[in-house]
């Protein structure tokens, strides 16, 4: 009987190192890697990257300043639900001179990149991003530079 409970158990064990790890970013075998890349992303697709330029405060922090909790918020209600497998999101420096003014504001500023397919729904997904933080902030401007991009993963 004992025997008989010593090979269930050393069969559960087996049996449960021989089902395949979950689905990762990072492979466990370096040697593996290969330049074919993520069969999810066509390599044929027309690729465009998207810089979008946010103010998000003067940089002696005086004025219009967006706290990290409101931009995280706005990352997460604005731009992930639009782009969900990801961007990159830079801090900044920025300088701006309005017509006329004497001397250029100087802003704090976060910089998104998006690596996106172009096609109009990205395309619109880009300007509704735009068109909601100059909602909430009042700001009369958020910078967009869009190009083609050659991207592999």
């Amino acid at each position: 009987m004992q025997r008989r409970l010593l090979l269930a158990a050393l069969f559960v064990t087996v049996a449960g190192c021989a089902s395949p790890p979950p689905a990762a970013v990072h492979t466990h075998d370096p040697t593996s890697s290969t330049l074919q890349g993520d069969a999810t992303r066509p390599a044929q697709a027309q690729w465009i990257r998207t810089e979008l330029y946010f103010s998000v405060g003067t940089v002696d922090g005086k004025e219009g300043a967006v706290s990290p909790a409101r931009w995280r918020e706005f990352l997460d209600k604005e731009v992930t639900s639009r782009f969900p497998d990801g961007f990159t999101v830079f801090d900044a420096y920025g300088q701006w001179r309005d017509h006329g003014a004497k001397e250029p504001e100087r802003l704090s500023t976060k910089v998104i990149v998006i690596l996106h397919e172009n096609n109009p729904q990205y395309a619109g997904n880009i300007e509704a991003i735009r068109l909601a933080y100059k909602r909430i902030t009042g700001d009369l401007s958020v910078l967009r530079l869009s190009q083609p991009a050659d991207v592999s993963f």
